[in-house]
């Protein structure tokens, strides 16, 4: 049986959108392609196990039920993509798909619960009157109907397809989505780069308090290199945690545990009547939140603000502080893609920033280029907090002018991650490139973490040559002497002259 590879599904998933795009906005449709993606993977991997285990039991349909009930999931009889596509010209599609999606959930409470709550095939809102929904879902059932989208693990083999483009589409849709399509979806390079930064080890408890579609904390897990290690997340939105949920049971991340809720506001991840503590903590926030709970931050039965409560209209250190009460004391690393104003605005952020430093938790400012994000094109950075470090000098590095160039978008390439990663790691002066800090210096720049105080990338111009530019000139005038001349002649030679 001819392999399938990873291009061929994304191409034919992308073609799929055409059924919606351009009569509906990506961030409506977008959870109903990944939805019936995810319908399509676990279809056809059931019919794949059946297949395997009827051959083996010689076609025992008992023996079959009952090997079939040990497997990861479990797919009620008649909620199986096939079933769903065979009845595609029903006037009631959508709540024939709704009602399957229901009977999978009850199936596989442990790992599926409350995943297709937020999604509604049936709704008119989001997919027209009866007539057109019906017509665009007849057409997303054969979309997905086509031979090259078999997901079967006898043809994807043992890759991570199927996650992968996941992935691919959850990404094509943050760059549909602009600036909303930033929020649940970080950059694959900049998802490694803060993974390599990291290093996350065997037996790390990770997590990401504002998870998105879950691709940043996957990336992190990855990291491990072993299988040892666990994930938390929190997630506000609740289709976005839907697909964070159904993109851990894609990546084979069944037990990671993603909480649906607001971070700030009510932490889910508790232990003890107390927040849990982790190895380590990631996220690429929200930048710069407004209304994000000031007006409570003082009652904070976890006492996350302490050093100082953020100002209304901007939640950064809101979700900085909070990442750091969840690091654990003795070498928790954390991880955080910032907007830059976090690392000058004064008032109350100056006040929380300097307590940070003076508490020795900061260890690395990362300048990144711009237009590495979807919807924005204001470079952003990087801050890596550590508790019990061994030294008190803070690391600079200004990797703003080094990048792969895009059209829309920038990209970080392998050498520049590779670089970073490696200046980090050997925490040493770079020329035009890093710098360490001294506690004393970045007190005398009164805690103003701004990337330029400290590395000086300025080049200075080449010193001009005022005789040979002399000399050019007078060249130059020979030139256009003669041309005149030549010039005069042959108007001359026409009697134009």
């Amino acid at each position: 049986m001819k392999a399938i590879n990873q291009d061929e599904i994304n191409q034919v998933a992308w073609r799929a959108c055409d059924t919606f795009r351009g009569t509906i906005d990506p961030a409506q449709y977008k959870d109903y392609i990944l939805v019936m993606l995810f319908v399509k993977y676990l279809s056809d991997v059931w019919r794949d196990k059946r297949e395997e285990y009827a051959k083996e039991f010689k076609g025992d349909k008992e023996r079959v039920a009952r090997r079939l009930a040990r497997e990861r999931f479990i797919l009620p009889d008649g909620c199986d993509f096939d079933t769903l596509h065979a009845k595609r010209n029903e006037a009631n599609i959508g709540e024939l798909i709704n009602i399957a999606l229901e009977q999978i959930e009850d199936a596989n409470k442990a790992k599926l619960e409350g995943v297709f709550r937020n999604i509604d095939f049936n709704s008119e809102a989001n997919l027209g009157q009866t007539k057109e929904r019906n017509k665009r879902l007849k057409h997303l059932l054969e979309d997905f109907a086509v031979e090259e989208l078999d997901l079967r693990p006898s043809r994807v083999g043992k890759q991570d397809i199927i996650g992968n483009t996941y992935q691919y589409l959850i990404g094509r849709f943050a760059s549909d989505a602009g600036k909303k399509g930033g929020e649940f979806y970080t950059p694959g390079e900049v998802s490694e780069l803060l993974a390599r930064l990291l290093a996350p080890k065997k037996g790390n408890r990770i997590c990401d308090p504002t998870a998105g579609s879950g691709s940043l904390l996957i990336q992190v897990g990855d990291q491990v290199g072993d299988s040892d290690f666990s994930l938390y997340g929190q997630e506000m939105n609740g289709s976005t945690w839907a697909l964070c949920r159904m993109n851990m049971f894609l990546h084979h991340k069944d037990s990671a545990r993603i909480e649906w809720g607001d971070t700030l506001a009510n932490p889910k991840l508790i232990e003890k009547d107390a927040l849990m503590k982790f190895d380590v903590v990631v996220a690429n926030m929200p930048f710069s939140l407004d209304k994000w709970g000031a007006e409570t931050a003082d009652a904070d039965k976890f006492h996350r603000f302490h050093r100082g409560v953020p100002p209304k209209s901007k939640g950064d250190y809101a979700f900085l502080s909070h990442m750091i009460e969840t690091a654990v004391e003795d070498g928790g690393k954390v991880g955080a893609i910032t907007p830059h104003g976090v690392l000058f605005r004064g008032g109350a952020e100056g006040r929380i920033r300097k307590a940070l430093i003076e508490e020795n938790l900061l260890d690395a400012v990362i300048g990144l280029p711009e237009k590495l994000f979807f919807g924005t094109g204001i470079p952003a950075a990087i801050l890596l907090f550590k508790k019990g470090r061994t030294t008190k000098d803070v690391l600079f590095i200004d990797a703003s002018g080094e990048y792969q160039e895009g059209t829309n978008q920038n990209k970080l390439g392998v050498e520049q991650i590779a670089k970073i990663v490696r200046t980090h790691k050997a925490f040493q002066t770079v020329d035009k490139y890093a710098y360490r800090a001294t506690p004393q210096e970045i007190a005398e720049n009164d805690f103003n973490l701004n990337i330029p105080r400290y590395v000086d990338t300025f080049e200075p111009e080449k010193e001009v040559d005022l005789k040979a530019v002399q000399k050019e000139i007078e060249d130059l005038e020979g030139q256009l002497t003669g041309v005149r001349k030549q010039m005069a002649a042959y108007l001359k030679e026409l009697n134009l002259a």
